[in-house]
């Protein structure tokens, strides 16, 4: 990892089951590293006095679960200021930052931050897209026997999730209230958010959704895109897009169990566009996104800035997507340079000079050649 080259420090965050623990065991199988799972009894217990037992250590040592000790923050920066920097840090987290109290104060400035979100597209093979749609990128899910396997790994996932492993943050959301949101921001992936809606469909506040929401985003399970703001002289969509991140654990919350039942669903279209947006994504990390709407119905599903340069992004399920008026207005109003459609397959071709229609490999080739940089 080049991280390590640069920061005395890497942190890579992900939902669990992802394949963080199986990446930093490979890389500290072949540093010689020494690892300390957080979650096993006996190594928790060798940490009870960290800085005497991190202190000694030379070379690479990894922390898996490290917001479970959110007390090792301080002492760790201390050991990463030391100078000639004697040991590195490879920690892997299943909470963002903001979620756990002193990473950002402790750690600033030394830690590169990287996510991991299961498999992508590019790892598995244009081959393999329907797959991956359906059952997401969690490796258990995708490599299952079976479908009816697949999904059942899904149900068991979340139900651990909500009944245990959220617990773990110390977060203070119920399980069950916590299952029964995430069960609705299912039904309202791909769509803006409306909190108080929400709220009145569960009993619950409105603060009390919005804390929620800020904890499933944290732990990786959603994806809040925010609204672009621009004075246009338009009335703009002001709240964010919600989406379940990982499209096998939305078709599991919405009881989808195969690549036929998704074919007839009425969320397809949502689907696909979640499914689009996030591969699209990793091909740009870490940069900012965000999508635009009218309140007279013209959206851009999603606009980035790659140095500068101002791209959009509209995903559509057809296999053959037409010129709309809401491209038209999108493209006129936002200014962009271009315009991409994203279809599932297909050749590509051209809606207007700065407006094409590409397939999903298509498009990711695309992003590479945005930002090089990011390979």
């Amino acid at each position: 990892m080049r991280g390590l080259e640069h920061s005395p420090g890497v942190a890579l965050l992900g939902p669990r089951q992802c394949g963080k623990t199986t990446l930093a065991r490979q890389i500290a199988l072949e540093k010689g590293a020494k690892v300390f799972d957080l979650e096993n009894p006996d190594d928790a217990a060798a940490l009870e006095n960290p800085m005497l037992a991190l202190e000694s250590l030379r070379g690479l040592v990894v922390l898996d679960e490290v917001q479970r000790r959110p007390e090792l923050f301080p002492i760790l920066r201390v050991l990463m200021d030391r100078p000639g920097a004697p040991a590195k840090f490879l920690l892997l987290g299943s909470a963002a930052p903001f979620l756990v109290h002193g990473v950002t104060e402790s750690l600033a400035g030394r830690v590169t931050f990287i996510d991991l979100q299961g498999f992508s597209l590019d790892e598995v093979g244009d081959g393999e897209q329907s797959k991956l749609w359906v059952r997401g990128g969690f490796p258990r899910s995708f490599l299952a026997e079976d479908e009816v396997l697949s999904h059942g790994w899904r149900r068991d996932f979340i139900r651990t999730f909500v009944e245990k492993d959220f617990g773990t943050l110390g977060l203070g959301a119920t399980p069950s209230s916590l299952g029964r949101l995430w069960q609705m921001t299912a039904h309202y992936h791909g769509q803006s958010l409306n909190a108080s809606e929400i709220g009145r469909s569960l009993g619950e506040s409105y603060k009390t959704i919005q804390r929620h929401l800020e904890l499933l985003e944290g732990a990786f399970m959603i994806r809040l895109l925010r609204p672009w703001f621009e004075n246009l002289g338009k009335r703009l969509v002001r709240s964010p897009k919600l989406y379940v991140r990982d499209t096998g654990l939305l078709h599991s919350l919405l009881g989808i169990g195969s690549d036929d039942a998704l074919m007839g669903h009425p969320k397809i279209g949502a689907s696909w566009e979640g499914f689009a947006l996030e591969q699209i994504l990793t091909k740009l990390p870490r940069t900012d996104a965000w999508f635009w709407g009218t309140q007279g119905g013209a959206e851009l599903d999603l606009l980035v800035q790659p140095g500068g340069r101002r791209i959009g992004f509209e995903f559509k399920v057809s296999d053959a997507p037409r010129m709309t008026k809401s491209l038209f207005i999108a493209q006129h109003d936002l200014k962009l340079e271009e315009l991409i459609v994203v279809k599932p397959r297909g050749a590509g071709y051209h809606l207007e000079e700065s407006i094409r229609v590409m397939s999903l490999k298509e498009s990711l080739i695309y992003c590479d050649q945005l930002v090089p940089s990011t390979k």
